[in-house]
């Protein structure tokens, strides 16, 4: 596919290529929407998949995977809003559909209007990321100038993600928690990084750890840029 443009395109595209199955998540398998059909994970491969970044806070996004079994004939998509601070699949799914999004595309992101570079790699076993060349990718996109934010996912496995957020002055990360141990550091400008029981003051080099769970928010106090990173295995 060419550089797609909304997950509507996506879904149409995909439809008319012999996807028609929705897809929905059941416990540690895929459920067929309309009727009993569960498809576990070794029945079934991905194709391809499609993230779709968004402009607010990192849990705004989507991913769409084109899914098909042999063993079922049947062929589908399915929809999973993804993040940093959240995740509605198991941690079997996580990995099934990790792996198997991983051996169809080597983890690469398919093109999209808000990234129309082409393919990008959120996944290797050895990747070279170049923070000055996002953080000035970043503030050049379309979204930073007509939002409060913008935000580049740089890396994402089973057990580590990686997120630079750039903020106006004046936007907020409201009160949110993470499913794993976070450090934020910050790259420029100046944020205030609060939990419930204390609030700190982060400018360049100054970073913040903080366990799973525990509710925060982020307020930027000036124009910042912070790279953001979870373990997601505990």
């Amino acid at each position: 596919m060419n550089e797609m443009t909304t997950v509507t395109e996506v879904l149409s595209i995909l439809r008319d290529r012999g996807y028609t199955t929705d897809f929905n998540l059941s416990d540690n398998c895929l459920a067929c929407h309309g009727n009993s059909l569960q498809i576990h994970p070794e029945e079934f491969v991905v194709d391809e998949h499609f993230r779709f970044e968004g402009p607010s806070d990192p849990g705004d996004a989507t991913i769409i995977y084109a899914i098909s079994s042999t063993k079922h004939n049947v062929k589908g998509v399915l929809l999973n809003g993804y993040g940093v601070y959240g995740n509605t699949l198991t941690d079997d799914m996580v990995r099934a559909l990790d792996t198997k999004a991983s051996e169809a595309e080597n983890a690469s992101v398919r093109s999209t209007a808000q990234r129309p570079e082409g393919s990008r790699h959120l996944d290797a076993t050895l990747l070279d990321i170049d923070i000055p060349a996002f953080r000035k990718q970043i503030r050049e996109e379309p979204t930073w100038q007509t939002s409060d934010r913008n935000s580049i996912t740089l890396f994402k496995s089973d057990g580590l993600r990686m997120v630079l957020i750039a903020l106006h002055k004046g936007a907020e990360l409201k009160t949110h928690t993470a499913p794993g141990i976070i450090n934020v550091q910050v790259m420029e400008g100046r944020i205030t990084f609060n939990t419930a029981e204390r609030s700190v003051d982060l400018t360049e080099g100054k970073v913040a750890v903080l366990h799973t769970g525990i509710p925060h928010s982020v307020a930027a106090i000036e124009e910042s840029v912070f790279l953001l990173t979870i373990a997601t295995n505990n």
